[in-house]
């Protein structure tokens, strides 16, 4: 047979697959007509039977993508434009998407690498290049981020939203008085912009340029009244000033929905200061962070001495130390089932249902750590500094890298070196040291027992061996006040509103002594001046040792 004659099954297979072309393409305009109608549903059906009779056409598996994202069906659309980059390596929009939906996602890290290509694939496109700046953004690559918006905004100078993220850029990098001018323009470019005016806010706030950074929240509220945000930032701002009255209130607007806290949903009311709790079972239940949870049981004994039972739920690492606090009747880990109760509150709104004012802060009562512990801990002190008993200071350096304002409160540990030729004895409380710190910590001499801290109760009983510890703003520092130990606090210019202004003692813990950033945010400053202080307390300390 002539090699150009075709064989019947050739025929048949050619028609098989012009049909299948035909099927599938009519499939395709069909899926197109119904999403531009708002069909999402039937277009997905139309895309999902087209990409089955061709499930190697990368073009059927984006449609099939774009209509699922449509339907709010995040993890499947990834899937699907996933898909089409196996079979289309440089799909460009199914790159583009994949990033978008992993951003969405909150899977940054993920995402850039889809940004990558589409950058690659896409040159030169703004849209490309900030969501890139996003996605950088969330990995706190704060520089790369900039350089990227900086090349977006080079495209598209009338973009509010590039703008602002240069802005955000900078506030991230504690560059806010760069920052300003960005947000000025975000808002200049759409007077309305909500998101632009709150990072405004924030960014006078850090700059502690307080009464602008109240103005501006209000000026959110005359365009969107009841912004959460603006709400929630001007309660930390009036308690940040001393207004308890007002910042108390303010805080609970967290119970709205995009803020909520992770906290059940009880049945049961919640305990508000003026429900009569006399022979009542009420909760207090841990919403927040460690340090919050240490600071506000002080009030558990307030609210039994008013005749309530009380159960205290708290993180599992707590559970330990708050068990035996005074007035609590049952102190369990918040991960065990929660027996029967009449009323709830969460440990956050105590000072609120107590209408606490400075003058009226209760004293911290947290038990004393169990004497078998603290032994134990001083044996180990011993053994590893040996018969001269120098000095002890306990060091932290940095908080939750999580938390929202960690690139302000921690400091790396080499920032701590020029206070190891003291002649005293460092002890390391910082758990989970950062990748970048573990290694020199390895050469500072600092004794780590950090590996036996398995809880609040040992961190306790540790601190109690010491006698001083240097923090910044952590929940050690919280643990160290509340145990009435001498405790030194390193704070950035425009601190937690727990701390107040222009002081440099705490209300809430008399034995704390605060050392606060001036205008410059410079670190080395503040070390400076707890190097000497801690230089003349080696020396009182000598002293009284004879």
């Amino acid at each position: 047979m002539n090699s150009r004659e075709r064989r019947p099954a050739d025929r048949d297979a050619e028609k098989v697959s012009e049909g299948s072309h035909a099927g599938t393409d009519h499939l395709h305009s069909l899926g197109i007509a119904l999403e531009q109608q708002g069909q999402h549903e039937a277009a997905f059906k139309a895309f999902e039977q087209a990409a089955l009779i061709r499930p190697d056409n990368a073009e059927l598996w984006a449609s099939r993508g774009n209509a699922l994202a449509n339907l709010a069906r995040p993890e499947e659309s990834l899937t699907s434009y996933q898909r089409a980059l196996q079979l289309n390596p440089r799909h460009a929009d199914a790159a583009f998407r994949c990033g978008l939906l992993l951003l969405a996602l909150k899977r940054p890290e993920q995402a850039l690498p889809y940004f990558d290509l589409s950058d690659e694939l896409y040159p030169n496109h703004p849209v490309v290049m900030e969501q890139r700046a996003l996605a950088l953004h969330e990995l706190k690559r704060f520089d790369e981020a900039l350089s990227d918006n900086q090349r977006a905004h080079a495209l598209n100078p009338a973009s509010a939203e590039i703008c602002n993220n240069i802005g955000a850029c900078l506030q991230g990098l504690s560059r806010d008085e760069e920052a300003l001018p960005w947000f000025d323009k975000a808002i200049g470019l759409r007077p309305s912009f909500v998101v632009a005016l709150i990072n405004q806010a924030r960014s006078l706030t850090q700059m502690l340029r307080l009464d602008e950074a109240m103005g501006t929240y209000r000026q959110v509220q005359a365009i969107d009244a009841g912004n959460a945000d603006a709400l929630w930032n001007s309660a930390l701002l009036c308690l940040l000033t001393g207004d308890f009255a007002a910042g108390w209130a303010g805080r609970e607007i967290r119970w709205q929905a995009h803020m909520r806290p992770p906290y059940p949903n009880f049945t049961q009311p919640m305990w508000r200061g003026k429900e009569d709790v006399q022979g009542k079972t009420v909760l207090l239940y841990a919403e927040e962070g460690n340090g919050d949870t240490i600071q506000f049981a002080r009030y558990a004994p307030m609210l039994a001495a008013r005749g309530a039972r009380v159960i205290l739920a708290v993180q599992d690492t707590l559970q330990p130390l708050l068990t035996g606090l005074s007035g609590v009747s049952l102190c369990i880990p918040r991960s065990s089932p929660l027996p029967p109760f009449d009323l709830h509150c969460p440990i956050c709104s105590l000072p609120f249902a107590f209408g606490t004012r400075l003058d009226t802060i209760p004293s911290a009562t947290l038990p004393p750590p169990a004497h078998a512990r603290v032994q134990s801990w001083e044996q180990r002190l011993r053994d590893r500094f040996g018969p001269d008993r120098k000095c002890r200071v306990g060091l932290v350096w940095s908080g939750n890298p999580n938390h929202g304002n960690d690139h302000n409160r921690s400091v790396p540990l080499r920032a701590l070196l020029r206070l190891f030729d003291v002649d005293a004895a460092f002890v390391n409380l910082q758990k989970d040291a950062r990748p970048e710190d573990k290694a020199l910590l390895e050469q500072t001499g600092i004794v780590d027992l950090t590996a036996g801290l398995s809880d609040f109760a040992e961190t306790a009983a540790l601190v109690s061996c010491l006698d001083l510890v240097i923090s910044v703003d952590t929940s050690v520092a919280h643990l160290a006040g509340a145990l009435e130990r001498p405790t030194w606090i390193m704070l950035p210019y425009s601190p937690d509103f727990r701390w107040l202004l222009d002081r440099d003692d705490s209300p809430w813990y008399p034995t704390v002594r605060l050392f606060r950033q001036t205008a410059t945010r410079d670190w080395n400053e503040v070390i400076d001046r707890v190097r000497s202080a801690l230089t003349a307390r080696v020396v009182s300390f000598r002293a009284q040792q004879g």
